[in-house]
C-alpha cells in the first residue's frame, strides 16, 4: 500500500485561493493560523486511518469467505452423513490432519433487558433491605455484581441470571426473579471465528490473535 494510498481523503480545503482547515466545531480555520503540532498531529492521525481501514474491509471479507467455505464444507457433511456436525447452538471445530490447526465457530445469543429490569432491581433491593444482616453477605455481592453495568452500558446477561437459579424461597424474591425472567430479551444470534495452532498434540492451544488489543 503506498503512503498515498494510505491517507485519508485530503483535510486541506481551499476556498477563493486560500486554503483552510476545518476545527471540530466545524468552521474553516487559516491553515497559517493553525498549530504546527496540530497540523503533525492531524497528519499522523489520517495516515494511520488509512491504513486501519482497508485492513478492516479485508478482515471483513476473510471473514465472510471463511464462514463460506466452513458453510460449504458444513453442507458437505450433512449430504454425506445426513447430519449436522456441531452442538446445539452450531458451534463446531475444525482440525488439520496432524491436529496442529483449529478452526473454531461459535454461535452466541445476544441478550438485552428490558424495562422490567428496573423493578426487578427495586425487589431484589428491598429484599436485601428487609433481610437486613439475616442476608448472607456472599448473596448480596452476587447481587451487586449482576447488576453492575460494563463500559458501555450493558449488563452481564449471565451474571444476571444466575440470581435465577438461587434457592431462595421469599415470595417477594421470587416475583423479582419474575421479572429478570420477563425482562430478557434475545437478539439475533452472533457467529464468531477463532483460529488456533499448537506445536504438538501435547501442547495447549494458542490463538491467533486478529484483534490489536490482544497483540
Amino acid at each position: 500500500m503506498t503512503e498515498q494510498a494510505a491517507t485519508t481523503q485530503s483535510h486541506i480545503e481551499v476556498l477563493h485561493g486560500k486554503e483552510y482547515m476545518r476545527d471540530g466545531k466545524g468552521s474553516l480555520m487559516p491553515i497559517e493560523l493553525v498549530k504546527p503540532v496540530d497540523k503533525l498531529m492531524d497528519e499522523l492521525v489520517r495516515k494511520i486511518i488509512g491504513y486501519a481501514e482497508p485492513l478492516s474491509a479485508e478482515i471483513a471479507r476473510f471473514k465472510q469467505h471463511t464462514l463460506g467455505d466452513i458453510a460449504a464444507f458444513q453442507a458437505l457433511i450433512n449430504q454425506e452423513y445426513g447430519a449436522s456436525k456441531g452442538g446445539e447452538k452450531g458451534n463446531v471445530s475444525f482440525l488439520s490432519y496432524d491436529g496442529l490447526l483449529k478452526v473454531q465457530v461459535q454461535i452466541q445469543d445476544r441478550v438485552e433487558f428490558g424495562p422490567e429490569l428496573q423493578s426487578a432491581k427495586v425487589i431484589v433491593d428491598e429484599c436485601l433491605r428487609a433481610w437486613s444482616s439475616d442476608s448472607r453477605p456472599e448473596i448480596r455481592a452476587i447481587v451487586e455484581n449482576a447488576f453492575k453495568v460494563d463500559k458501555a452500558g450493558k449488563i452481564n446477561a449471565a451474571e444476571l441470571l444466575k440470581l435465577t437459579r438461587l434457592e431462595i424461597p421469599d415470595e417477594r424474591w421470587q416475583e423479582g426473579m419474575r421479572a429478570i425472567r420477563d425482562a430478557e430479551r434475545r437478539q439475533a444470534s452472533k457467529e464468531y471465528v477463532r483460529f488456533f495452532r499448537r506445536a504438538s498434540t501435547a501442547d495447549d492451544w494458542i490463538a491467533v490473535r486478529m484483534d490489536l488489543a490482544a497483540l
